[in-house]
């Protein structure tokens, strides 16, 4: 076996047609079905055990995972009292690969709400394929990671590859901040001892040319802030002047938090200092193909980006923190509304915070800003909070190092990229805890545009499936190296997948 993780041993051809045909022959139909189910995760759904869904598309990918011919392969759905499903699948490790320990494998099967505005012919429940995308909503944030980590297993042992004990986890609950999977991670840790690879699925990159590596997370908070004036709407010509209004309040509170002129957070337990290493890796990612972050993004006529300079852009998104609003309350629509002055108003507040800021931490400090010295003495709630931890990748082993570079070279013809994410995946950050000594692979099938969370998600099936060959490698390099010293290399720090 090579040291370095050299991944020679698996005939590429087979390897290849093995996902190709998989893809193509039960792959993308499976996922088209699972489209179908409107599995929204329960933070947007208080009925979501009424409904069902989230439990039908964890059945659907069981049957679908159930008719896959890998021995040994065992498939639970696990269901704890008033938590949402999650999926197990176990398969043992081939012949000769027992000691390589356990590889753990992640996605999630619930889905953000559809909303509106989907191009003609789309829809967020209707599976389209089109031009060699799969279109609708949970397609690449990420029902394909399920099926992409079989694929992967199964092409691994039809090129004459190796792999360790493999456990794929499929979560329901990762777009509320898998506020469950703790349990589900105590409930199984009898079965996921001795993790020694986490390969994540729920991420992507820049372009749909290599194999993106996910540096880091930002973590979240998110809260209702309601402000109340009046027991009762009033005659704006009558009350306004006497009453202040429940909006101008809201400005106030708003500019406790966030400077309005350049959208800098001024809490200072929501900032956190920027490691050199990602300022470099920012500078590296926006040399890469300059003025790609301005083509990304549909502004209106008119309309500046927030920064001139690209690498700002690329570290505010991954290493500062932001304010979103993201929904209201309270604000009729302006075709029908009158001259009142509304007894409230609500917004719905979305921060994204740096990787290493504790999110419960944040949410505290922003409960104590918005309801101290409220003006005029306006009844002020913050309800319905959200927090997740965001996520520093550890430094890998450098056989994962090597190993990374030749599965995106013999999977895409080019090496990895590294890159930190705006968004967040909570199981990262738990797991990190859990198995300090694991390395981590965070990569994924999203790009810069396909549309997750928004109208019109869609999957590139051509890169999904070069994903998973990738995958594959990386499950055969494991295998492959032997190397206890370094296996205690530190796992947490400033250094990552640069």
């Amino acid at each position: 076996m090579s040291p370095d993780g050299n991944t020679g041993l698996m005939d590429d051809e087979k390897l290849r047609g093995s996902v190709g045909a998989n893809w193509a022959e039960s792959v993308v139909a499976s996922l088209s079905e699972l489209i179908r189910i409107p599995a929204v995760s329960p933070a947007y759904d208080a009925a979501w055990q009424e409904n069902g869904h989230l439990r039908a598309a964890a059945e659907h990918v069981r049957n679908w995972v159930a008719s896959r011919s890998v021995p040994g392969l065992a498939c639970d759905l696990v269901d704890l009292p008033g938590r949402s499903p999650v999926l197990v699948v176990d398969v043992p490790a081939t012949a000769g690969a027992e000691g390589a320990g356990t590889v753990l494998l992640y996605g999630h099967l619930d889905k953000q709400p559809p909303l509106g505005n989907w191009s003609e012919g789309l829809g967020p429940w209707q599976p389209v394929l089109r031009e060699g995308r799969l279109y609708g909503r949970g397609s690449v944030d990420d029902g394909y990671a399920g099926y992409a980590a079989v694929a992967a297993l199964e092409a691994v042992r039809a090129a004459g590859g190796q792999h360790g004990r493999a456990v794929l986890l499929l979560e329901t609950g990762e777009e509320s901040g898998s506020p469950d999977l703790p349990a589900y991670l105590e409930h199984l840790a009898g079965r996921l001892d001795e993790v020694s690879l986490v390969i994540s699925l729920d991420a992507g990159g820049g372009d749909y040319e290599r194999m993106w590596l996910t540096s880091s997370l930002r973590g979240f908070v998110q809260v209702t802030l309601t402000v109340r004036v009046l027991e009762v709407a009033l005659h704006s010509g009558l009350a306004s002047g006497i009453v202040p209004s429940s909006f101008r309040i809201m400005r106030r509170l708003l500019d406790r938090l966030e400077d309005a002129e350049t959208g800098e957070i001024l809490l200072p337990g929501m900032r956190a200092p920027i490691p050199e290493v990602r300022r470099a890796e920012a500078e590296a990612l926006a040399a890469l193909d300059p003025g790609a972050l301005r083509r990304r993004y549909p502004l209106v006529e008119g309309m500046r980006h927030a920064s001139e300079d690209e690498v700002e852009l690329i570290l505010n998104s991954a290493w500062r923190p932001t304010l979103s609003v993201t929904g209201a309350a309270g604000l009729p629509d302006p075709s029908v509304a009158g001259a009142v002055l509304r007894e409230s108003t609500s917004l719905r507040l979305s921060f994204r915070l740096p990787p290493t800021v504790d999110a419960e931490s944040a949410l505290a400090e922003l409960e104590q800003v918005l309801t101290r010295d409220v003006p005029y003495g306006a009844q002020v709630t913050v309800s319905d909070p959200m927090t997740g931890n965001g996520w520093h990748a550890p430094i890998p082993a450098p056989w994962l190092s090597s190993a990374l570079d030749e599965a995106g070279n013999r999977a895409f013809g080019k090496t990895p990229r590294s890159m930190g994410l705006g968004g967040g995946i909570p199981f990262m950050e738990m797991l990190g805890k859990r198995y300090p000594q694991a390395q981590f692979v965070v990569t994924g099938a999203v790009g810069s545009d396909s549309n997750m969370h928004v109208s019109d998600e869609w999957l590139n099936i051509a890169f999904a499936e070069r994903l998973t060959e990738a995958v594959a490698h990386l499950l055969d390099a494991h295998t492959r190296h032997r190397s206890p010293a370094e296996e205690q290399l530190p796992v947490r720090g400033a250094g990552g997948l640069g």
